[in-house]
């Protein structure tokens, strides 16, 4: 049986590969959603025609956007330069359900906002230490953009524990990233932007991240080696193929 850090690490991938998507693509080309939940899974997909980011004047000078409150159905709200492309998903996990949502903007310079959600089964997030949680997905986000890291720290977000960190990629660009764990509700903030251009519009994004009535924290408890359960499984469902992405390769824990 396949360990909670493959799933968690599956469907951050899923996630990250819509923003990456979406900077390579048209805008307003809402046909792809960036990969596939597989063959059971159910998604929905909301477009909104992209607007001319205000004062943009199409030359590498272009003003940074105004950055506008978007409230969010699923309980917080996000500071964005037009209004997001969504995408939520419902990815079938044994008897349960992961519902992930993410929600996206491209800029006329290319540059890519956006914030995922993924929100788990409480019991699986409570089999794992917060810090091991944060540090698979961002493993995760770095190994799907084919990037370098450059610089992580530990953060916080009205209490809840968060990673900030960077990643240079050859092949997406600069990407700035955030991830909290907020209860059962894994965030993961992304900025991708051109390396040949300054970015001034990074740190107000991700700043502008605001809980809504969130959860209490979840408390880790440690399984009873006894039992014989595997805490990546929920109900004899495999974790590791919950998602299209959960073709990474499994991480090994250091004992």
């Amino acid at each position: 049986m396949r360990p909670l850090s493959r799933l968690l690490l599956a469907s951050l991938t899923t996630l990250a590969l819509i923003a990456g998507a979406c900077a390579n693509q048209q805008k307003t080309d809402g046909s792809s959603s960036g990969g596939t939940g597989g063959p059971s899974a159910t998604s929905t997909i909301e477009d909104v025609p992209n607007e001319p980011t205000p004062g943009a004047d199409g030359t590498a000078a272009t003003p940074a956007p105004e950055f506008k409150p978007y409230e969010a159905a699923e309980g917080f709200t996000i500071g964005m330069p037009m209004e997001p492309q969504v995408a939520r998903r419902q990815i079938p996990l044994g008897a349960n359900t992961v519902n992930t949502a993410a929600f996206t903007v491209r800029t006329e310079d290319n540059t890519v906002y956006s914030v995922s959600t993924a929100d788990y089964p409480e019991r699986l997030v409570a089999s794992r230490p917060p810090e091991a949680l944060l540090n698979e997905g961002k493993d995760g986000l770095v190994k799907e953009v084919q990037g370098t890291l450059k610089e992580e720290s530990d953060i916080t977000l009205d209490g809840y524990p968060g990673k900030a960190y960077s990643v240079s990629s050859p092949v997406h660009g600069e990407v700035k990233a955030r991830n909290f764990l907020v209860g059962p509700r894994l965030y993961t903030l992304l900025v991708i932007y051109n390396p040949n251009h300054p970015n001034t519009t990074a740190e107000p994004f991700l700043n502008s991240l605001k809980l809504v009535n969130p959860p209490p924290a979840i408390t880790t408890v440690t399984p009873d080696a006894g039992t014989g359960a595997d805490a990546g499984t929920i109900e004899g469902a495999d974790a590791g193929t919950a998602t299209d992405a959960g073709t990474a390769a499994p991480r090994r824990r250091k004992k």
